[in-house]
């Protein structure tokens, strides 16, 4: 297929259309960014050590990417959805990378997340959907039919994305009209909607079993539960928070802070209530809801397979201890931040123990040297490893930002939104998962996110070898 489109712009343009209507929606989301943006100028005016009262606009610092860093969330509950939601996002350049097991969390759902794969893609415009798809085979059976019959009653896509999508199928092309179109009436797939498409009663048996088939099943689209941006010092956000009088969630998820940020670490304002209307024999019932709310991330270090068992075998052994020892609140935070003091926390301890993704660049004088014959010939068509160019200043290296979710985490904030606890609770968790039924649902294969921070390592280390002339670089 010849892409006629920028699918990095067309993504940017969607992501922005997408948070100005959130904005709308959700006004407190507005002030939240707000909030972001006070902590990271706060956070730098504070790493500057500077006596200067003048205000550091961050984003005269920070990489463009910060700013425009959003991810969000969607819930669906068919396997059609989720193959055609597929289909949209890959217009946009985003494509599913890594599988989600939520019912570890105790959630009848799995997940991907919709995002573009590349460095280069990332670096222009990183915005992500978290894609959650219910379970049926986790259902009680009453349950089960009556979802069942609310999602055939439902098309959360318009007629005119639609066709938009078998235009790009058959033609391979969208032209800037047509990209406008598809901006407009994809939103129209995560905007919000007051009037249900199911009666009280079978809302509430929904949400009796556990509030987010509710929230899936009960509504006309899959509308954004919240829209994240992205901070530098989520210590901070969470902090002014609480003293702006929003509902604030508790605790951070994810790993403690550390010098080297690894992973992810979230917060969140609290699920607000909001008026809905349910079906009735002639009209409609006014009742409320709960599920939208308003997330900040901080990203850090793309941990490798050993980093991660590293990182799950730390957490594990600190949930086992604080639920043998009914630790909670701050004692948690104290606990989680002693015992990941096993974890590495230099860069240089990283690489050489293998624990992160690095990528490498020549450093000034690589460049001097890559440009010069005489001493690239030096080099001479050689094998040299990786530690000598570092140790003589040839290569440097920094760590490649983590672009992917941690499903706990994903659990930690979606439980501090929920009212109450599901009826089937044990039938979830003791579910095995289920990548292969996912892909069959989505149509396509999944990327595995390891495999991505990889290459993304090993292209950097080619161009290096590739600049330099030599044969290879030895790990």
């Amino acid at each position: 297929m010849t892409e006629q489109w920028d699918q990095d712009a067309l993504r940017a343009r969607f992501c922005h259309a997408l948070s100005e209507m959130y904005k709308s929606e959700v006004p407190l989301y507005g002030n939240l960014i707000d909030v972001v943006w006070e902590a990271d100028a706060k956070a730098i005016q504070s790493s500057q050590s500077s006596e200067s009262k003048h205000v550091i606009d961050p984003d005269d610092i920070l990489p463009s990417r910060h700013r425009v860093e959003r991810h969000g969330a969607i819930r669906l509950g068919t396997s059609q959805e989720l193959s055609t939601i597929r289909r949209m996002f890959a217009v946009m350049g985003m494509y599913p990378v890594g599988y989600y097991d939520l019912s570890l969390a105790g959630f009848p759902m799995h997940a991907t997340a919709f995002r573009p794969k590349t460095h280069d893609a990332l670096a222009e415009h990183p915005f992500r959907v978290f894609t959650t798809v219910l379970r049926m085979d986790l259902l009680t059976e009453r349950t089960r039919e009556l979802a069942q019959q609310a999602l055939k009653r439902r098309n959360i896509f318009t007629p005119r994305l639609l066709s938009l999508l078998e235009l790009v199928d058959a033609k391979g092309s969208l032209s800037s009209a047509e990209c406008s179109e598809f901006i407009a009436n994809g939103l129209e797939t995560f905007r919000w909607h007051s009037k249900a498409t199911v009666s009280l009663e079978e809302y509430q048996m929904l949400k009796a079993e556990h509030p987010l088939i509710a929230d899936v099943v009960s509504f006309p689209s899959s509308h954004i539960n919240h829209l994240t941006p992205r901070t530098i010092d989520i210590d901070l956000v969470q902090q002014l928070m609480v003293d702006r009088g929003m509902p604030a969630k508790e605790r951070i998820e994810g790993p403690p802070k550390r010098e080297c940020p690894i992973l992810l670490r979230q917060t969140s304002f609290k699920a607000l209530e909001e008026t809905v209307y349910f079906r009735d024999t002639s009209d409609y019932v006014k009742g409320s809801h709960t599920a939208r709310f308003g997330e900040v991330e901080q990203r850090g270090y793309a941990l490798t397979r050993k980093g991660r068992q590293l990182y799950d075998q730390i957490l594990d052994r600190v949930n086992a201890e604080a639920a043998k020892n009914q630790i909670k609140g701050n004692d948690y935070e104290l606990l989680l931040e002693d015992r990941f003091k096993e974890f590495p926390d230099t860069l240089p301890a990283l690489r050489e123990q293998n624990l992160a993704y690095f990528c490498y660049r020549l450093t000034p004088m690589g460049e001097k040297l890559s440009e010069d014959s005489d001493d690239v010939s030096k080099l001479g068509n050689s094998s040299v490893s990786l530690q000598e160019l570092l140790d003589n200043g040839v290569l440097s290296y920094e760590p490649i930002t983590y672009e992917d979710f941690l499903p706990l985490s994903a659990g930690g904030i979606f439980n501090s939104n929920l009212g109450n606890v599901s009826q089937s609770k044990q039938l979830i968790m003791s579910a095995e998962p289920d990548l292969d039924g996912f892909q069959r649902s989505l149509g396509c294969l999944i990327s595995d996110e390891f495999h991505l921070y990889a290459e993304m390592q090993a292209n950097s280390l080619e161009y290096c070898r590739g600049e330099l002339g030599l044969r290879a670089i030895q790990l």
